[in-house]
């Protein structure tokens, strides 16, 4: 399974902020939205990546407010990206390598969508689930097996 797989069930809305947006702002969108992330582009190309994590950081370092601080100040300025190619187990070693929660696919340059921990975990239960099923029913139609006659001519 790959990126592109998941990016055709999710959808492709995307989210999006500029880096010299206020974070009360970006904060505002997230909220509205109910989304975890943003991805900041600048002039059509990616430059970060905008999470709770980093807002939590923010408001925290910032004396439990956000201030007039911008997205450009507290984004993570390089974020883990993959393509539309790119296989979900390395997504999600990359992820869990980094505690990365979400994961902007990129094909070249152009953004193609956000994925998260979530759809990347939903992706491999549903796959197995798949995979049971298909399973199971093999099982349940195996053919039965004949018993060879004993060789005195008694079963």
């Amino acid at each position: 399974m790959k990126v592109v797989d998941i990016l055709r069930v999710k959808g492709g809305t995307l989210f999006t902020v500029s880096p010299d947006e206020t974070l009360a702002r970006a904060v505002t969108t997230m909220a509205e939205s109910d989304i975890g992330s943003l991805v900041v582009m600048e002039h059509g190309d990616l430059v970060g990546m905008l999470t709770f994590r980093e807002v939590i950081a923010a408001v925290v370092k910032n004396g439990g407010t956000v201030g007039t601080l911008l997205v450009r100040t507290v984004m993570d300025d390089h974020p883990l990206t993959c393509t539309p190619e790119t296989e979900i187990d390395e997504v999600r070693r990359m992820m869990l390598g980094r505690h990365a929660r979400y994961m902007p696919a990129l094909n070249g340059r152009t953004l193609m969508g956000v994925i998260s921990f979530y759809d990347v975990a939903k992706a491999v239960v549903d796959s197995q689930d798949f995979e049971n099923r298909m399973l199971k029913a093999y099982i349940r139609d195996w053919p039965v097996e004949q018993e060879a006659p004993a060789e005195d001519g008694k079963t």
